[in-house]
């Protein structure tokens, strides 16, 4: 009843993830109106777009939902906006992310990225799929090879996720700072207008019973 008549293609769902049909300026407007509307605290909504934020930057590609979902419960903040939040991380911010994280990593580390930056999230593709692979080797008879992987792990991965904590950080508690004011702001609008209107419609009951009184 709900399915779409005509199934969108892996292409498709591709080219809608880099490029939204309705564009990123208005992805981005609804994504904040949605926030602002969200029915909690201002502090819990702001603490949630901080964890969604955060999760942007670590290297868990496919389960950023799944970890904002979590740490947003352990911190006591709106799940629902750490989970919209993510969208932080786009095919515009990535690269950014990416390049910042890594490179802080391997500063901290002592290492060095032996790969150009376009390289990195198709290793991160490849990594995935040879996982995979040597998960489901036991039924599919082929050996699983760890080797490969061990390598991306501390060349890539471990760089990554340690470069990503400190900017992430910061760049949480930024969006907190932001976000507090603007949707406090916002609900205090909210509210007044919601008063005013129920004050109007109060005076608009009220007006047939002094009209009746006054008749009689």
């Amino acid at each position: 009843m709900f399915k779409r008549r005509t199934p969108r293609t892996y292409f498709r769902i591709v080219a809608d993830f880099l490029w939204p049909r309705t564009g990123w300026a208005r992805a981005v407007s609804y994504i904040r109106l949605r926030l602002q509307r969200l029915p909690d605290t201002p502090h819990k909504i702001a603490r949630g777009i901080g964890v969604g934020v955060f999760v942007c930057f670590t290297p868990l590609f496919g389960f950023h939902f799944l970890l904002s979902m979590m740490v947003a419960y352990l911190l006591r903040a709106n799940v629902l906006a750490a989970v919209l939040s993510t969208f932080f991380g786009n095919p515009l911010t990535f690269p950014l992310i990416a390049s910042l994280s890594l490179e802080l990593g391997t500063l901290m580390l002592g290492t060095e990225l032996d790969m150009p930056l376009n390289q990195v999230f198709s290793a991160f593709t490849n990594a995935s799929v040879e996982t995979w692979l040597n998960l489901i080797s036991p039924f599919t008879g082929q050996t699983a090879e760890w080797g490969d992987l061990s390598l991306f792990f501390w060349n890539v991965f471990w760089p990554y996720l340690i470069g990503g904590l400190a900017p992430g950080i910061v760049a949480g508690v930024i969006a907190y700072r932001l976000s507090l004011p603007a949707i406090a702001a916002f609900k205090s609008r909210r509210r007044k207008k919601m008063r005013e209107k129920f004050e109007k419609m109060k005076k608009m009951r009220a007006a047939p019973a002094d009209g009746k009184k006054h008749s009689g």
